[in-house]
């Protein structure tokens, strides 16, 4: 089955260029200026959303996707929340796709056969899920792909050749090789290294890499993007949401702020393979 994702990325691939995936935390700062900000990435050139299920402990995220969560969770945002924000997206826009990324805390409590059937009607299409490693597909990773989601796998520096094998086993989508080790929101160090790394990737797997982590400008895109299927842009989007608040609360520039954002770096991305 050719799913939203694979179908994003061969369309994509035929112009020439990586996809831009972008992140940003569902109900962050509230759930109205969240819905606007998620219904004009696509317009701004935004190929995949990445939408952040907010989660009270997020080990890998760093401070300004933190502080996304935090806002979003004094919002009132849940997890049933953000799969309503996707039923309301679909009923506009039934062709981009969306990935959940997030924790498996809050799937567990839902119940996972009640969380993939709510996600399937609601019109997900992906999930990463940062917490549960290969040992631990028949626990969501199987239930997924079987109700006919992509699982999309993180890679890291760290992620050898002996391991890789493990990791790609049941990924499917595209593999999301993440640039450095820490969490989101430091820089890349080496470009050289990043391309090095997705070659290595690709001498394991058929499925298209895309790079996050560390990834702030056009420049950044395009020169990533000379190597990679794709780029994931997140803590510049978030900490744009942050810096646009007034009083802790959403302004006139708050939705324009991630907009223009996604626009610059999607002329980044187009330029990558000029």
């Amino acid at each position: 089955m050719t799913t939203r994702i694979d179908a994003r990325f061969a369309a994509v691939k035929a112009e020439n260029r990586p996809v831009l995936v972008t992140y940003v935390m569902a109900g962050d700062p509230d759930l109205a200026t969240s819905q606007a900000i998620m219904e004009s990435l696509p317009q701004a050139g935004s190929d995949i959303i990445e939408f952040g299920m907010p989660f009270s402990d997020p080990m890998a995220d760093g401070v300004a996707i933190q502080l996304g969560g935090q806002r979003a969770l004094a919002g009132g945002m849940t997890l049933r929340g953000v799969l309503d924000m996707v039923e309301t997206f679909r009923r506009k826009d039934e062709t981009t796709p969306i990935v959940l990324m997030g924790y498996y805390n809050p799937i567990y409590s839902m119940g996972v056969s009640n969380f993939l059937t709510a996600a399937v009607a609601a019109g997900v299409d992906g999930l990463i899920i940062v917490d549960l490693p290969p040992e631990e597909d028949d626990e969501l990773c199987i239930p997924a792909l079987a109700a006919g989601l992509n699982f999309i796998r993180l890679t890291t520096p760290t992620t050898d050749d002996k391991r890789l094998p493990a990791v790609l086993k049941n990924t499917s989508g595209f593999v999301y090789y993440v640039s450095m080790t820490g969490v989101t929101g430091a820089a890349i160090k080496s470009r050289a290294d990043v391309g090095t790394a997705v070659e290595r990737i690709k001498s394991h797997t058929d499925l298209p890499v895309a790079v996050g982590f560390g990834i702030k400008t056009a420049e950044d895109a395009a020169d990533i993007g000379k190597h990679a299927d794709g780029i994931v842009v997140g803590t510049i989007l978030v900490d744009a949401v942050g810096k646009s608040l007034v009083d802790g609360k959403a302004s006139d520039t708050t939705v324009s702020a991630v907009r223009d954002l996604v626009a610059s770096l999607a002329g980044g991305v187009k330029r990558a393979r000029l």
